[in-house]
């Protein structure tokens, strides 16, 4: 199994000691900018990742709250009782309809912003997710600094432009404020047939492979092609293709 990088979150048990070593300076990152304290949910069936990230997050100054959930159910009644700021969502919970729970939390805690937690950014249940009214999502491999950027921002009501929220990302999401004299990009429509076709099965939740045994192609092919098409839509990645794709149809 390939392990992530030192600095991504899944490692941040072990980044604890050395921060506590060097101090805690370098480590709080933009708090001054901060109106009030965070208050957080992270909602994870695994006792160590979840329990990792409430040490990280309890680290910083700005967090006054880290709640931890294991389960939808769960989720849903800690977000009613102490309405946190953000509420860290794992789609990978079993048993668990995103779509809903994001649904309900937005009916009964407006305020609150949920923040998916997702290992792939090709995971369709993202594209879901974002249209039931999910603020953002966070890779599970993503650095320790850009991972509480994120945090912060989204504490803030922005969508933080990093990697994994692109600035094509910040004006689809449900949401997202278009600002003005914005430069709009390709739409679906200046896409080969061959290309619409993947972008349909991408859509329809097909893997790689699965697009490709339906098209009779290589798995080679159908990952140019999806170059091509982000290059074109001028995107990041699958989930953002996909939304734009979603938008026309």
């Amino acid at each position: 199994m390939v392990m992530p990088a030192r600095n991504s979150i899944s490692l941040i048990l072990s980044g604890a000691e050395e921060v506590t070593s060097m101090g805690t300076a370098a480590h709080r990152i933009d708090r001054g900018i901060h109106v009030r304290p965070i208050r957080l949910l992270v909602v994870e069936a695994q006792r160590l990742f979840r329990q990792s990230l409430r040490l990280l997050l309890e680290r910083e100054q700005d967090v006054v709250t880290v709640l931890e959930a294991t389960d939808g159910h769960e989720a849903y009644q800690l977000a009613i009782e102490h309405k946190p700021d953000i509420v860290l969502l794992d789609v990978d919970l079993p048993n668990l309809d995103v779509e809903s729970l994001i649904k309900h939390i937005h009916q009964h805690v407006p305020n609150t912003r949920v923040l998916l937690l997702a290992r792939y950014d090709e995971d369709i249940r993202i594209v879901a997710a974002m249209q039931a009214g999910a603020f953002g999502y966070i890779l599970k491999d993503t650095d320790q600094a850009d991972f509480l950027r994120i945090i912060r921002a989204t504490a803030r009501g922005e969508h933080a432009l990093t990697p994994i929220i692109s600035g094509y990302f910040v004006r689809t999401v449900p949401g997202a404020v278009r600002q003005p004299h914005e430069e709009h990009p390709t739409p679906p429509s200046s896409l080969t047939d061959r290309e619409r076709e993947i972008l349909a099965c991408a859509a329809a939740g097909r893997s790689n492979k699965e697009v490709a045994d339906q098209l009779c192609v290589s798995v080679e092919t159908v990952k140019t092609h999806l170059h091509h098409i982000y290059q074109k839509l001028s995107v990041g990645g699958r989930v953002e293709a996909i939304l734009t794709y979603l938008k026309t149809h």
